[in-house]
């Protein structure tokens, strides 16, 4: 018994303490998180701290490139994909190098199929699980649950995305900020893309307009995660917002799911709580009856759901209401976030003749009810 429970205190203390993450965010492509993070790693290194550049994308601007003379960088992975070779991240000698700091960029990169994570944040969580600190960067419209906010602003849906769970989980989350007309000049200045590719940046995304609704974005993000940070570790409000528990109901409905999932994802991580996403099947929604299309939707909702922080719950029940009261009351579920009212899960609920009895359970257990829109 002593040597077992010898063995047990070993490995606990031998066990690496995770590490920490610093995220640069900014409103674009061309704002310098990238060379701000190598005049992160160069002061470092002058301080004495075994600083690595696991990958970094400098996009041809010449500033950033010279920046990175005379620090350690790190040998990409070289992949052979469609015959093409191709550069990752080396996730493996970063952990058998065992640096203080890796820099590592673009922190919604999706990897080349067959790679041991799908995403490069993924990576990074693996990086910090073994102790070493990570410095990375971000565009604002690279965070999931502020995607149909970007595509409203700038009328593109960004494929590579990042949960929101990532900026919780970091230490520091710092902003990057330049007005529009600074950014502007820097495109027209080439210090951003290629001198042929201006003019269409300019056409396109580089507007004024969007420009400064972007930087809206990116500065409440940063601003919620700061004010959030003063909270638990200043003032001690994380103890009376330990409680919050939301509940997502969503239906088979792909793009009504994403929706309330994102919104319901922004609201937790506001209140740093748990949350879940409960589904409920109902014999028409079988999945002999729905089309494969859907059931792909749904999987892939769940999945979202997972990555931004949810726990998934699914039932099968012919009565919503029912299933989402159980729910309510199994899970403690503070918040209940549904679609607004023609969703067919709304429907559903109005058509089971007990909407009252679940505003009276809600009433009861004091949850609030959110419509979405």
């Amino acid at each position: 018994m002593p040597d077992l429970e010898a063995n047990e205190w070993l490995e606990k203390i031998q066990r690496p303490k995770k590490g920490k993450l610093k995220i640069y965010i900014g409103m674009s492509a061309g704002v310098g998180k990238t060379y701000r993070m190598l005049q992160e790693a160069h002061t470092l290194l002058r301080n004495g701290v075994n600083v690595k550049v696991g990958y970094v994308e400098t996009h041809g601007r010449k500033e950033t490139q010279a920046l990175i003379e005379g620090l350690p960088v790190l040998p990409r992975r070289k992949v052979f994909y469609k015959g093409k070779e191709l550069d990752e991240l080396d996730v493996q000698a970063i952990l058998l190098l065992q640096p203080e700091v890796v820099i590592v960029d673009e922190l919604a990169h999706t990897n080349i199929p067959g790679s041991k994570n799908e995403k490069r944040w993924q990576d990074v969580m693996d990086i910090l699980d073994a102790g070493i600190n990570v410095i990375s960067a971000i565009n604002i419209q690279h965070i999931e649950s502020i995607n149909e906010d970007v595509k409203d602003i700038t009328g593109v849906e960004v494929t590579e995305r990042v949960p929101d769970k990532i900026l919780q989980v970091a230490d520091e989350v710092v902003n990057i900020d330049l007005t529009a007309e600074e950014l502007i000049t820097r495109l027209k200045e080439g210090k951003i893309y290629d001198h042929s590719k201006v003019q269409q940046a300019l056409q396109n995304f580089f507007k004024p307009e969007k420009i400064l609704q972007l930087r809206e974005l990116a500065l409440k993000e940063v601003a919620g995660q700061v004010e959030r940070k003063v909270d638990y570790e200043v003032t001690g409000k994380e103890k009376t917002w330990r409680h919050e528990h939301f509940l997502a109901c969503i239906s088979s409905s792909h793009e009504i799911a994403q929706n309330i999932i994102r919104k319901t994802a922004r609201l937790a991580s506001y209140y740093n709580s748990k949350w879940y996403v409960l589904y409920v099947q109902t014999p028409r929604e079988s999945m002999e009856k729905i089309p494969l299309a859907a059931q792909r939707h749904l999987i892939n909702n769940f999945k979202n759901a997972t990555e931004l922080g949810a726990e998934v719950i699914q039932v099968k029940n012919n009565n919503v209401a029912k299933a989402i009261m159980e729910t309510v009351v199994e899970k403690q579920i503070t918040t209940v976030c549904i679609g607004k009212p023609h969703l067919n899960l709304f429907q559903v609920i109005l058509r089971t003749n007990v909407f009252n009895q679940l505003l009276k359970t809600l009433s009861n257990n004091d949850v609030d009810l959110i419509i979405l829109s």
